[in-house]
């Protein structure tokens, strides 16, 4: 019983080894292969300066509702927020209006990369819209961040 034991042992060792061995192997490949997130959530990345705009929808039980988000940013912090929404149901359109009036409290004053918007004002399904928007609008402030070759550089 105890070789069985000792073989056993040696067996899960081995195989928590080759767990640890490939998924050090799988963290490199898929950086490699061209990671499906659309942008690097890294505290550190630079964005450039600017006022951007995404659209961003999100589903009711009732339809697909659109929002316009409009974020600006001044050395990757979020001054200004602005949501402009076009609501098809009337549930929507006062959930979309709670949303809206309760936004800036949660946005401004806040790095980009910190924000994580779940439930504004009782609304939650319309944070889905402001999340997929602002993945546009961290893109495209790093795209104007390369292509300034300045993170501080003002776009508009």
């Amino acid at each position: 019983m105890n070789a069985h034991h000792a073989a056993r042992t040696g067996t899960a060792l081995l195989g928590a080894a080759g767990v640890l061995l490939l998924s050090g192997c799988a963290g490199g490949g898929a950086a490699d292969a061209g990671d499906p997130s659309p942008v690097s959530t890294d505290a550190t990345a630079p964005y450039a300066d600017g006022t951007y705009t995404a659209e961003g929808a999100y589903q009711t039980p009732e339809t697909v509702e659109n929002i316009s988000v409009t974020l600006t940013l001044s050395d990757d912090v979020v001054t200004d927020v602005e949501v402009v929404g076009d609501p098809t149901a009337p549930e929507s359109r006062r959930y979309q209006g709670q949303f809206i009036d309760g936004i800036a409290a949660e946005v401004v004053g806040k790095k980009l990369d910190e924000l994580d918007v779940d439930r504004v004002a009782g609304s939650s399904l319309t944070s889905g819209g402001f999340n997929q928007a602002l993945v546009r609008i961290k893109e495209e402030a790093v795209i104007s961040a390369a292509d300034n070759g300045d993170a501080d550089t003002e776009t508009e």
